[in-house]
């Protein structure tokens, strides 16, 4: 088909859907005398999620315009990265990740004989790579580094070495895979912009760059592959398809921030060129949309339903997804799975703590060491709540945290919050501190909200995302797989460093060093209190 197109129509398909493209003439260039070199590269930190399919429909789009692809499975990047992905399981994820993305080309039909698959370390710990890479050091600054990271490699206040190399090999990759662009999401606009300032000072030549949009996740934010209701995994279930669209953010007439509709609109057109709605006939009937914009029209107007959108959608995606459930039934690929994804193991613990603090050492132990994911915070649902009887500021509450018994907590929010307005509700309970007595009653747990100091003090509640229930874990995002200390060490003051960079965004986000607060549902809230702080 490609040598049947003209330069216009390659160059179309290779644009066609992309945000913005760097470097358009030289492509123009290089289409006059041979197919384009395109490479696309991806981290094997988390389990690849839908939102994958989008470059996987670019790829397709690469294909059908001639162009020459290589993948590359960035394994030392995903180290690089703040730890993201152990050493020792680094040969495991290149592995899963060269597994589900084969079969996520072959689920849209995507011949694999045309793409050429590379690892990352098969040729970045060369001599010369090695060599470049301390060229590029001596000419790159710190502050052009993590400029240059900020929207890929994860931010920390003090952040290792390794992540402001992360973005110079990103660079030099364009060379060693000799490509005449790269292709990445408008994410990696910094990295790129590096790219093309540095390449030529090495000697090497500006590459093109081709950047896809930032596909909503079904929470409305950015899908993450570290935030599990704002994805679907391509190995869940058809059930699990079902509950996480059925819960995703798709509110009536709205078309900004919606997952749901970006799906259809970056995936499901580009793949299959229409869009069918499945509806009651009293609803007017089965439509098939040609055009997006069509579609987008009719749900901003409201005559398209976000159930009708969604059911519709569940099925274009299981069309997709059945393919690749398929293949990893066999025993080979679910152990894979399994033991290049463990679920909790203290390897995975101690590496999203070494990453946090630069420490290193497993729960409890060194004091630099101040992951959030040794603090014990999860959802409470409050069965009873009374005056404390030696205090009056004082409210003494049962609080369900998903064990046994109920904790009993003693909180200071009489003069905030009415008796009533705690009865029953859910809240966000810190459960490995040591209990203290507070006027003769031991309190087992601490109850956190939102805080603003002034006259007079504002104080309210956290709020765990709707349909939580009382035991659901609460992790600050990117350090979810850390476990938490069976009981802080006071003398340590770890909950005391990680309380001071707790606060509450300018929409109402609770959030630690601006990464935000979650449980599995979506994210930690309060109502009012916008810039508070958290305790």
């Amino acid at each position: 088909m490609a040598g049947q197109l003209s330069q216009d129509e390659k160059l179309q398909l290779i644009t066609r859907n992309l945000q913005e493209v760097l470097g358009e003439e030289k492509l123009k260039h290089v289409l006059q005398e041979r197919e384009v070199k395109v490479y696309w590269g991806t981290a094997t930190t988390g389990k690849p999620h839908i939102a994958y399919f989008v470059p996987m429909s670019k790829i397709a789009d690469f294909l059908k315009a001639g162009c020459e692809v290589t993948i590359l499975f960035a394994d030392l990047h995903a180290f690089l990265d703040n730890m993201k992905a152990p050493w020792e399981l680094l040969e495991l994820r290149v592995k899963y990740y060269e597994q589900v993305i084969k079969a996520m080309l072959e689920s849209i039909g995507v011949p694999l004989d045309k793409l050429k698959f590379v690892k990352g370390t098969d040729f970045q710990l060369s001599r010369e790579y090695t060599l470049d890479v301390y060229r590029l050091s001596s000419m790159v600054t710190e502050h052009d580094a993590k400029k240059a990271g900020a929207e890929v490699v994860k931010q920390v206040d003090h952040p290792l070495l390794s992540g402001l190399l992360y973005p110079g090999l990103q660079a030099l990759d364009e060379e060693y895979l000799k490509c005449d662009a790269q292709f990445g999401g408008v994410d990696q606009r910094k990295i790129f912009t590096l790219a093309e300032k540095y390449l030529p000072s090495l000697g090497y030549a500006k590459r093109s760059h081709l950047m896809n949009r930032m596909v909503p996740g079904l929470t409305g934010a950015k899908m993450s592959s570290s935030e599990e209701e704002s994805k679907i995994d391509l190995l869940d279930s058809a059930g699990d398809v079902k509950k996480k669209l059925k819960r995703a953010f798709c509110e009536p007439g709205n078309i900004e921030n919606n997952g749901v509709l970006s799906f259809v609109q970056y995936v499901v057109f580009p793949l299959r060129g229409e869009f069918s709605i499945k509806r009651d006939p009293k609803w007017g009937g089965d439509k098939t949309y040609t055009v997006f914009e069509e579609l987008e029209k009719d749900f901003a107007a409201e005559s398209v339903h976000p159930g009708d959108l969604k059911a519709s959608v569940e099925v274009s995606l299981n069309q997709l997804l059945d393919p690749i459930r398929k293949k990893f039934e066999s025993p080979e690929l679910r152990k894979l799975s399994n033991t290049a994804y463990p679920s909790k193991t203290k390897a995975a613990g101690k590496g999203a703590k070494a990453g946090a603090g630069g420490g290193g050492g497993g729960g409890g132990g060194d004091d630099d060491d101040l992951s959030p994911s040794r603090v014990d915070i999860r959802v409470g649902r409050i069965i009873s709540v009374e005056k404390h009887p030696d205090a009056d500021s004082l409210y003494l509450e049962k609080i369900d945290v998903g064990e046994a018994e109920p904790r009993t907590v003693v909180s200071g929010l009489v003069a905030f919050v009415s008796q009533e307005e705690l009865q029953d509700r859910l809240v966000l309970v810190l459960c490995n501190l040591k209990p203290q007595k507070m006027r003769g009653i031991e309190s087992q747990a601490m109850l956190l909200c939102a805080s603003i100091e002034g006259e007079p003090r504002r104080v309210e509640p956290l709020d765990p995302p709707e349909g939580s229930s009382p035991g659901d874990r609460v992790f600050v995002e990117g350090y979810e797989t850390g476990e938490p200390d069976e009981r802080l060490n006071p003398k340590k003051k770890v909950w005391e460093k990680v309380q001071a960079d707790l606060k509450i965004s300018d929409e109402c986000v609770a959030q630690w060093k601006d990464n935000q607060l979650m449980t599995k549902l979506g994210q930690i809230t309060c109502k009012t209190l916008k810039g508070g702080n958290i305790s």
